[in-house]
């Protein structure tokens, strides 16, 4: 698990180390009266050099985890200068927020269908031992486990209700709540690397090119039956309303026959995709 830790201030290491160092270039200069200030000028600059290696300077939304042969010490979040033990190895680790488009993959949706897909994801480093000790590379298993919650977010749903009419989510309608399953799949992935989701989306969404115009003219006949089924119903309401209205003022009787040509020439004017031209009879109503 990840430890914090506060190492000591390094501006004080600084001027210690200043200290340090012009005692033993004093030493240094009285060497050649008293040879014995040679015991005083090498430890001064053996602990000069042993304070500067343990210096470090860490910027901001970024983060150092420091190891001492094998054994995780602890991780510094803090930025500024710090002092910590020299022998420490430390790697650097940036807490900044990253983006990550994902290639454009090609899967099969739940109805088998291939389509294309892609998403771009917010994410950033939230805990730091998981990240730097329990994956090799938490960069590439960032891109690797990703790319497997998109195949498997477009498995998990059809591409739109066509073929699966009782489908309460779909990826192309599904908007939210999709990036909210594709959010859920991505933190059960990345937490094994201390990887934190800020946001995913869908970034690319698209029938395969080998079925993308059968696709297009399925949806196209979909539309085209909605819109005739909508023309119709409302031309059978209109032609309704005006045998009511001639029969309720009495303007004019007619029997059944004539109401079934009366009916079925409304019903050819008022469904049909161009203009009706008119015809006129100069005789009488059963001519």
């Amino acid at each position: 698990m990840e430890k914090v830790v506060k190492p000591m201030n390094g501006y004080l290491a600084l001027f210690i180390s200043i200290a340090t160092l012009a005692l033993g270039g004093y030493g240094f200069s009285q060497v050649e009266t008293n040879v014995f200030m040679l015991w005083l000028a090498i430890p001064s600059l053996v602990a000069t050099i042993f304070i500067w290696k343990g210096i470090m300077i860490i910027q901001p939304n970024h983060s150092r985890v420091l190891n001492l042969f094998g054994k995780y010490v602890g991780s510094v979040k803090e930025n500024g200068m710090f002092f910590v033990n020299p022998f420490y190895t430390t790697e650097k680790l940036t807490l900044r927020a990253q983006n990550l488009a994902t290639p454009t993959l090609k899967v099969n949706d739940k109805m088998g269908n291939p389509i294309e897909i892609g998403a771009v994801l917010v994410w950033q480093i939230q805990d730091t031992y998981r990240a730097a000790y329990d994956v090799s590379d938490y960069m590439i298993y960032v891109k690797t486990q990703s790319e497997a919650a998109v195949r498997k977010l477009a498995t998990s749903f059809a591409y739109d209700n066509i073929e699966d009419e009782h489908a309460t989510i779909t990826l192309r309608d599904g908007g939210d709540k999709v990036s909210e399953i594709l959010d859920q799949e991505l933190t059960a992935r990345l937490s094994t690397a201390g990887i934190k989701i800020l946001e995913s989306r869908i970034s690319h969404l698209a029938y395969a090119q080998e079925i993308a115009g059968a696709m297009l003219q399925r949806q196209q006949a979909t539309a085209i039956v909605a819109a005739r089924f909508k023309i119709v119903e409302g031309a059978v309401g209109m032609v309704e309303m005006a045998l009511a209205e001639l029969s309720k003022k009495q303007i004019v009787e007619l029997d059944e026959e004539k109401k079934a040509a009366m009916v079925s020439n409304l019903m050819v004017v008022l469904c049909g995709e161009k203009g009706m031209q008119p015809v006129l009879n100069a005789g009488s109503l059963y001519q």
